[in-house]
This record gives C-alpha cells, sequence and structure tokens, in this order.
C-alpha cells in the first residue's frame, strides 16, 4: 500500500488533531553551530510503514550514510503528525532530528509555531537555489508567511482513471477534457440492472466517496481561498459557483443525489480489492497516480488508463493541470544537530538520483524539476500522465493556513449539504462558509 493510502490522502482526520500547535512555546532550542562533518547519531521519523515503503527508506538512509560515513541514522516508521508534535513540544534526548509528514495541509502550523525550523538559512549556506531546484507549487505547500519550513520528499498529483473497455463499448474514443465532456460521457457509460438500480455509473460526484475531497476537484478551477489580507474569498469568486453547479449537474446527469448516494455506500473499502474502481462499478475516477500500481498489483480484470481531469469548458487552455500535494520533511527544532540533520533533509529531498530512486520504489511522483526530467523515471505511460500533470504550470496545491485544514474540513461540510441540495441559498452559504473559515483562523490566532 503506498504511503498516499495511508494519509487517506490529505489532513480531515488529522485536522483537529494539528490546532494544539497554536500558540504554543518552543520548549527547548537546538543548535545550528554544529559541525556536520564530526561524528553523531541522527534521528529520523516518518510515517511510512508498509514494507517496501520501509525498505525504500532504509535503502535511502544506507545511500546516505554512505556519503556521509561520519552520520549514523535512526530511522522510526509508522510515526504520526501527532506523535511527533507531542515529541517536539516535550523536548529532550528522545526527540527526533529529522522529521516528515504527510500532512502537507499542517505547514502553516510547523511553520508559524517555530517546531520546524526556518530552512532557508541552511539552503542559502550550501548553495542551494530553492526556486531552480523544485516547482514552485511545491515549494508554495511547504512554506508559510515567507517561511520555508518544510522541503517537498515526494509528491502526489490527480487525475481521472477511466475503463477503457467502457469507454470502446459505449463508443467514447477519448477521455474527457472539459466539464461538459465528463458530463456527457458519465452519462452515457452509466448502465442499470434490469430493476433499474446501478450497475455502474460514469463517474460518481459524490464528495465523500475515496479521495473525492471537493478540494481536490475544485483545483480544476483554479481557485483563490484567501485574500493577500487572509480572509476567505470563495464567495466572491464566481469559479466556486461554477464548480458548485458542476458538481450539481454531474449528479442530476446521473440520477440524482439519493440514488447515486446509495449506489455509493455498497462500495468496498478504497484500499482493498473491493474498491468500486476495481470492481467496476465506476467507468471513471478520480485518483493519485499510486492507484495504478495497485490496479496492476490486483491484475484489474479490464485495460484501464489514465489522463487528466478535465477543466471548466471556459478555461480549456489549462487542460493537463491537477490537484498536488505530497510528503514534507524538515528539521526539529529541538535538534541539537541541525547542520547534520540538514545534509540529511537535503539529501532526501533535493539529490536527483536519491529522488528519484525513491520515488521509482514507492510509486509517487519526484519532487524536483531534474527528477521529473530524468530519463531514468518509471516509463511507464499510465504513471507519466501524472507527472505531466505535477509539471502543468497550472496545477495547484491548497495554500497553507494556521490552523492546518481546519477551512478544507468547513468546504467539506457545505459541499455535503450543497450536493445533497440542503442549501437553497448558494450566495448566502457561500458568505457563511467565509465568514466560519474567518473565524476558525481568527480564533487559532489567539
Amino acid at each position: 500500500m503506498p504511503h498516499s493510502s495511508l494519509r487517506v490522502r490529505f489532513s480531515v482526520a488529522l485536522a483537529g488533531a494539528g490546532l494544539f500547535l497554536s500558540g504554543c512555546a518552543n520548549p527547548s532550542t537546538g543548535s545550528d553551530r554544529d559541525d556536520p562533518t564530526r561524528p553523531v547519531t541522527l534521528t529520523f521519523w516518518h510515517g511510512w510503514s508498509q514494507p517496501g515503503e520501509v525498505k525504500a527508506i532504509d535503502d535511502s538512509i544506507a545511500r546516505f550514510e554512505k556519503l556521509h560515513p561520519n552520520i549514523t541514522v535512526k530511522s522510526v516508521s509508522n510515526v504520526t503528525d501527532e506523535t511527533v508534535n507531542q515529541a517536539l513540544r516535550a523536548g529532550g534526548d528522545e526527540a527526533p532530528d529529522v522529521v516528515s509528514s504527510f500532512t502537507t495541509s499542517n505547514v502553516g502550523q510547523y511553520c508559524s509555531s517555530g517546531m520546524w525550523v526556518d530552512l532557508d538559512p541552511f539552503l542559502r549556506k550550501t548553495g542551494v537555489d530553492k526556486k531552480k531546484v523544485f516547482p514552485q507549487p511545491f515549494l508554495d505547500y511547504t512554506s508559510y508567511e515567507g517561511k520555508q519550513c518544510a522541503l517537498p520528499l515526494l509528491a502526489d498529483s490527480y487525475g481521472l482513471y477511466y475503463n477503457k473497455d467502457a469507454f470502446r463499448k459505449a463508443g467514447i474514443a477519448r477521455p474527457p477534457r472539459t466539464m461538459s465532456e465528463l458530463k456527457r460521457d458519465a452519462a452515457k457509460l452509466t448502465e442499470r440492472t434490469a430493476d433499474g438500480s446501478y450497475k455502474r455509473v460514469g463517474f460518481m460526484p459524490d464528495f465523500r466517496l475515496y479521495q473525492n475531497s471537493p478540494d481536490r476537484m475544485f483545483a480544476q478551477w483554479g481557485p483563490t481561498y484567501f485574500d493577500r489580507h487572509g480572509k476567505a474569498r470563495l464567495a466572491r469568486d464566481p469559479r466556486t459557483k461554477k464548480f458548485f453547479a458542476t458538481a450539481r449537474a454531474l449528479i442530476e446527469a446521473q440520477g440524482g443525489y439519493p440514488a447515486l448516494e446509495r449506489f455509493r455506500t455498497r462500495f468496498g473499502d478504497e484500499m482493498s480489492s473491493q474498491n468500486a474502481f476495481l470492481k467496476q462499478k465506476l467507468a471513471m475516477h478520480l485518483d493519485g497516480e499510486w492507484r495504478g500500481l495497485m490496479l496492476k498489483d490486483q491484475k484489474a480484470p479490464f485495460a484501464w488508463g489514465t489522463a487528466p481531469m478535465p477543466v471548466p469548458d471556459d478555461q480549456a487552455d489549462t487542460y493537463g493541470r491537477g490537484y498536488l500535494t505530497g510528503t514534507v520533511a524538515g528539521i526539529a527544532h529541538g535538534s541539537r544537530h541541525q547542520n547534520a540533520a540538514w545534509e540529511l533533509v537535503k539529501f532526501l529531498t533535493a539529490d536527483t538520483d536519491q529522488v528519484v530512486r525513491f520515488a521509482n520504489a514507492i510509486h509517487n511522483v519526484p519532487s524536483t524539476k531534474a527528477a521529473l526530467e530524468s530519463p531514468k523515471l518509471d516509463t511507464d505511460p499510465t504513471f507519466r500522465t501524472f507527472l505531466d500533470i505535477a509539471r502543468n504550470p497550472h496545477s495547484a496545491a491548497i495554500p497553507p493556513s494556521n490552523n492546518g485544514a481546519q477551512y478544507i474540513v468547513t468546504l467539506q461540510d457545505f459541499s455535503y449539504d450543497v450536493e445533497a441540495g440542503k442549501v437553497r441559498d448558494l450566495d448566502e452559504g457561500l458568505r457563511r462558509l467565509d465568514a466560519q473559515i474567518d473565524a476558525d483562523n481568527l480564533q487559532s490566532e489567539n
């Protein structure tokens, strides 16, 4: 199971857990005066837990230790954000030196709390030009208010998986590129049994399905969540209403929300052999790059392909874009070996050969410009779709916030009501949504 699946890929489950960082004082101060050439043992905490993932990390560490024979790395796997943050608050000898997280939306807290150190001084003194090394969207989700407290450690991009056999049978020549094509194809691909129940849905738009968190589909519109003053502006962005109108249109084109939701509740677990796309209950599906490896491992009994998610009809020139996120790595504030820790962070995140080898090992998207262009990358065309999405200048991640993903949780709750037809006045509902997001952010600052 790839690391992305363990996140449920996104921090809704951890959004509340991240709030405890707000306003906390740093319990201890580390040192950035250590000599990285002296013998030292570093502790590295990460969240990967599956055997293949842990082996890939251990292999990476072995390569690092060969290059830095004076540095020994003690790796601890399957560590959650909550455990890391509790250890960083407590400080002491048991706290880690290098930390990683699957929860990019908590970067704002990592930076503003001071628990993860600012990496810009380390970048400068070792001559690493971050803007030349990392794509801008990856820098956006690893920094907050000018502080680069993390760097990207592989990435995830989201695209469209589609059943080629179902497309061929329905006479559809290629995957949809615009939202109107998505609606048309979804309706054409939807099949019912003799009693009128669903046999297959063309595209399940329900926001509760697997990876269908609304921010991922919303990324196709290129929204701006906050203005330059940090105030929520979803109600003022006309793309927000268009997004919800499209979601509702997709629902109505395939039979309406009650019927679709009943069908969704019968789906198997996302990461199991009962996955709805694998079981051919969905002809098209929004998912990340890791799904391809799982489909191969589970020997999907149909031909399948990948493509970027469709874009709004009035933004057809942005086709190829997608939602981006990923794992992040940084240095604990209390580490007494910050220069040595930086050598490990730099190797894991900026060394082209290392990034490529790690990306190939766990089937994730590499997170540097050079690695994305490397001829040593997996050449599988279904995987390369996600590399192209990561390279697309219109692709984007959600912006960091001082309270983690709470604003996405609020958006998600609102989206559930919209898709169910419970929001009668969308304009008023969006104004209330903005007000709630602003209130939550203000509470986190106090």
